[in-house]
């Protein structure tokens, strides 16, 4: 039996995300599979990629063909790296920040909209006091320039 590790894919229309399987390769592409060996959601900032490399490593080594596209995840991963004996095992997965909840990340965004605000507030008063002195100033001058236009005459 030819076994392709392969993309299952589920999710909403516009929403989709995968499953990495190991299946025949007659079947239909959301057929019965004979193994689930990892995840992959692209629609996470970084891409969720998880992958059992144990059961990866399994499948590769009885003979089990990828996909172009989970070729592409298992070299991210490192694991087909690992299976060839090449370097860079450690694979190139990003993994998303361990930060605030969901919470935590509005009120701290609200904190710096406060912040912004009420810089460009302070700024703006600056900027209409410096106007203000500016045209008191014009207005000191001009009656001077006047008096010294008067006296030429």
């Amino acid at each position: 039996m030819a076994t392709k590790i392969r993309l299952k894919r589920l999710g909403k229309k516009h929403y989709a995300f995968y499953r990495v399987v190991v299946m025949d390769s007659r079947k239909a592409r959301n057929g019965k599979t004979i193994e689930e060996i990892g995840i992959y959601d692209p629609n996470k900032q970084p891409s969720l990629i998880q992958i059992k490399s144990d059961r990866a490593q399994y499948w590769l080594g009885v003979g089990a063909q990828p996909t172009e596209a989970v070729f592409k995840l298992l070299n991210i991963t490192g694991d087909w790296q690992k299976f060839k004996g090449l370097p860079g095992a450690e694979g190139t997965l990003k993994v998303a920040e361990e930060g605030p909840d969901a919470e935590a990340r509005v009120a701290a965004a609200a904190d710096e909209a406060q912040k912004l605000k009420a810089a460009k507030s302070e700024a703006e008063a600056k900027a209409k006091a410096e106007a203000e002195a500016a045209a008191a100033a014009e207005s000191e001058e001009a009656p001077a320039e006047e008096a010294a236009e008067e006296k030429a005459e």
